[in-house]
């Protein structure tokens, strides 16, 4: 009975490899001109206005838009019942001629479909799927179940500067190696006035591994779930929004508690925005927080590279290996990220 109910709570489980293993790796095919693209919200709710700024924002890139169908659905601050919007994911992975798949927002809920995705149709039918923030917890999980390689980027509605856009569209139509993700010059500058987006070194070297990671506090739902990280030796990278610094202890705790920080061969953090503590909370600040932490990870780690909730960031392909150089301030993909 015990067993049952493990199969029925967890589906996907079923179709792990034995020993609990990810498939072999997967690339979607290039992205290429004027393809179309299919936006979806797996998480919280958009508005008419935001889908038209997403359309808006993917049609400037030169491609055409296909709306999920259920995309305008609310079932509380959802877009939609889990029902609703896996039947969206599934629709977009299904048609022939769709060829990415953005969403339109993080916000919440992603993490409720996990159970029920069809991962052998997403194994079938490689595509590009990115996003970031909750979008984090499909990543996982897609990587995990599908061994498909996804993208930690821009959602259709972010702000889309031309840093963003440059290396996004270089990595998705460019099945290119070796690529350079530097900190942007313009986040470098911003470091002077806000000490979030200053670099810091906590570990000094260089650490090689396949990316793993997103968003801190998804990665942390994740653990003790056969959707998470699975393995060791990964390159683990985090960002994180709206956090006081005594969370971000606590689920950085959690991280070594469950062996992720401590069996990664390098980690590598974005801009934690609006993670400083409130006036009048007595705290340590988000640097102290972080030091502290990290002065019991050994491997290579920095912080302050270009991603998280900021307009500049840079797309991560999630899976693929990579090279952390803490001096060089670079992140180097080491393998295309597409077919």
């Amino acid at each position: 009975m015990a067993a049952a109910a493990a199969t029925v709570a967890f589906p996907a489980a079923s179709q792990s490899r034995p020993g609990g293993g990810a498939p072999p790796l997967v690339k979607p095919p290039r992205l290429k001109p004027k393809a179309l693209v299919g936006l979806i919200a797996p998480g919280g709710i958009v508005s008419d206005s935001l889908i038209q700024n997403c359309v808006a924002n993917l049609e400037a890139l030169g491609f055409d838009v296909r709306v999920g169908r259920n995309i305008r659905a609310q079932h509380g601050g959802y877009a939609g019942t889990v029902d609703e919007r896996l039947e969206d994911l599934h629709d977009m992975f299904s048609h022939r001629e769709v060829a990415a798949i953005w969403t339109a927002r993080g916000g919440s809920g992603a993490l409720g479909l996990l159970a029920r995705i069809d991962y052998a149709l997403i194994r079938r039918k490689p595509k590009i799927f990115i996003g970031y923030s909750d979008i984090t917890a499909l990543h996982l999980a897609l990587l995990r179940h599908a061994g498909l390689v996804t993208f930690h980027g821009p959602v259709a509605s972010s702000t889309f500067s031309e840093f963003s856009v440059s290396n996004m569209l270089r990595i998705l139509t460019e099945p290119g190696t070796k690529r350079v993700l530097a900190i942007a010059d313009e986040n470098l500058a911003l470091s002077d006035e806000m000490p979030q987006f200053r670099p810091r070194t906590f570990r000094a070297g260089i650490a090689e591994g396949r990316l793993v990671g997103g968003n801190l506090s998804l990665l942390c739902a994740t653990v003790g779930t056969p959707y998470g990280i699975h393995g060791h030796g990964h390159l683990l990278f985090l960002e994180e929004v709206g956090e006081a610094p005594y969370r971000i202890d606590r689920m950085l705790i959690q991280l070594q508690l469950a062996r992720m920080l401590p069996d990664a061969s390098g980690v590598v953090m974005g801009v934690f925005q609006k993670c400083e503590p409130a006036d009048a909370d007595p705290s340590l600040s988000l640097a102290e927080t972080l030091t502290e932490r990290m002065a019991e990870v050994r491997a290579p780690s920095a912080y302050g590279f270009s991603f998280g909730h900021i307009p500049r960031q840079v797309t991560i392909p999630v899976g693929i290996r990579a090279r952390l150089d803490t001096e060089m301030r670079t992140l180097t993909l080491l393998e295309p990220a597409v077919s």
